[in-house]
């Protein structure tokens, strides 16, 4: 474990002015995958488990783990049908970071997003389905293009997270 996280994945391209639709969406969503790593990185193991947003249990490393989870459960689990259980059980577990390992954290993160972008290349369309049954055994179907604006959404959401907790620990702020 290093002292301090330089993540190699923090360097981040824009997404594409002029694209089609895939390249656009997976542009965004590469984007917003980089952002999150760059408000990791350069941390401690102290500082991305640390939870300055109290009562929030919001950590940058907590986050993380929710991220690996997130990719896992909509790419693996819902658009290729794999059924994996999540890494660290219960439905917010990941959130309980304090005693995580960030080594694990990000090892995980990386390759499920390495994986989602398999998945994703090797699809026909975004027009190809993937479905959710729910514990009742209701069952949705969502397509490919429906999954990656989500993430975008998801990724969106969590680095504003990432940033006020960033911000809270060493003063340093978004663009």
């Amino acid at each position: 474990m290093t002292d301090a996280y330089e993540l190699a994945d923090a360097a981040r391209t824009e997404p594409p002015l002029a694209a089609g639709e895939l390249a656009t969406l997976t542009g965004f969503l590469d984007y917003q995958r980089a952002t999150f790593a760059w408000k990791c990185a350069g941390l401690t193991t102290e500082q991305l488990r640390a939870r300055p947003l109290l009562p929030s249990p919001l950590s940058l490393l907590g986050l993380t783990r929710h991220l690996a989870e997130v990719e896992r459960g909509w790419f693996r689990n819902v658009l290729n049908s794999e059924g994996h259980p999540g890494f660290w059980g219960g439905r917010t577990a990941e959130f309980e970071a304090d005693g995580a390992d960030p080594d694990e954290a990000f090892a995980r993160w990386r390759a499920e997003c390495d994986h989602a972008r398999e998945l994703v290349a090797a699809a026909s369309s975004l027009d190809v389905l993937g479905h959710y049954r729910a514990p009742d055994g209701e069952e949705t179907a969502y397509s490919l293009r429906w999954i990656l604006t989500h993430m975008i959404e998801e990724y969106a959401r969590h680095n504003g997270h990432a940033d006020l907790v960033r911000e809270h620990l060493d003063g340093r702020t978004g663009e």
